[in-house]
């Protein structure tokens, strides 16, 4: 068993503060190990993808919420424990643990042998990557990305190698600062491998694909899909569950990565945003109304969130 906690060395602070600046803010406690850290460092910068390389030389735990981006871990060396949604969960070499964004997340021991290739994804692009590759919307991304993944056979195993490749290059952080256009045809090739090893057979398979939601989650999912523009409330939503809106949430933060009524937002901004492009003659503020936003201003804030750009720059 690893030592009890101890309190961090200022060493420690620093090469948790470097790992932070490459990777995530997050909370670092050291488990066992000598008064310094031997940290392993490297990561080349793609863009909307980072791939570098992490060991820390000791036993650690680390909490981190990952803001705005996710993060697929491969050991490469030792074992890599983390709480994830359905217990304890431990990634040896040939697999990989797979965190979503914006969900709190705890890796419970990263042992000392242990060294991590580490793959760090855009939310925004490779969502949009997903809806482009395979026609997975972002709540079902979130949804159905497993918690962890095999990476010794068929696809996993090529996305593996892909990544390996591009780990040769850690030394070289500026290889490719000067070509942009290499930069973004290599973080895509990543991307795309990645979604492919997870959902090898395509869009159709994907969206089935996973262990089955509760019954409650699926139908307010139905609910909120069939009518998007009913004034749907959180008490109304619990009541379509047959469960309290605190244990509706917590549902879905566990399902499908997020809360009802950001899905619900999320459900309406797809049909507006299709409503924009099919009916020219339908204002701003029509589309907006007609889809349950309370406003036009509303609307287009939401829109610009998740598209980058306001309804109307959509339509041009």
């Amino acid at each position: 068993m690893p030592d009890r906690p101890r309190p961090d060395a200022p060493d420690w602070g620093r090469a948790s503060e470097a790992v932070a600046q490459v990777y995530f803010p997050h909370r670092l406690q050291v488990l066992g190990g000598g008064p310094e850290p031997r940290l392993t460092l490297a990561s080349l910068d793609l863009g909307p993808v980072v791939v570098g390389q992490v060991g820390w030389g000791a036993d650690v735990a680390i909490e981190c919420d990952y803001p705005d981006s996710y993060e697929v871990n491969l050991p490469l060396t030792g074992h890599l424990e983390s709480t994830a949604r359905h217990g304890t969960l431990t990634s040896l070499p040939g697999q990989a643990t797979v965190f979503r964004a914006d969900v709190p997340s705890r890796i419970s021991h990263w042992d000392a042998t242990c060294t991590v290739l580490g793959v760090k994804v855009d939310a925004g692009w490779f969502e949009a990557q997903a809806e482009t590759v395979l026609g997975i919307d972002r709540m079902h991304l979130r949804g159905l990305l497993p918690d962890q993944l095999a990476l010794d056979t068929g696809s996993g195993r090529a996305w593996r190698q892909l990544a390996l490749s591009l780990a040769a290059h850690l030394r070289e952080p500026a290889l490719f600062a000067q070509a942009e256009v290499v930069r973004a045809q290599l973080a895509g090739a990543l991307a795309s491998g990645l979604l492919m090893s997870v959902f090898p057979d395509g869009a159709t398979a994907a969206v089935h694909a996973g262990p089955a939601q509760p019954r409650h989650v699926r139908r307010v999912v139905d609910a909120l899909h069939d009518d998007p523009a009913r004034a749907w409330t959180a008490a109304a939503m619990a009541e379509v569950a047959g469960v309290s809106v605190r244990r509706l949430q917590e549902a879905f933060r566990t399902w499908l990565g997020t809360t009802p009524t950001d899905y619900l937002v999320e459900v309406r901004l797809v049909r507006a945003a299709a409503d924009l492009r099919a009916d020219p003659a339908a204002t701003v503020s029509d589309v907006a109304a007609r889809w349950g936003f309370s406003s036009a201003s509303r609307f287009a804030a939401a829109h610009r969130r998740r598209y980058g750009c306001s309804p109307s720059q959509a339509r041009a």
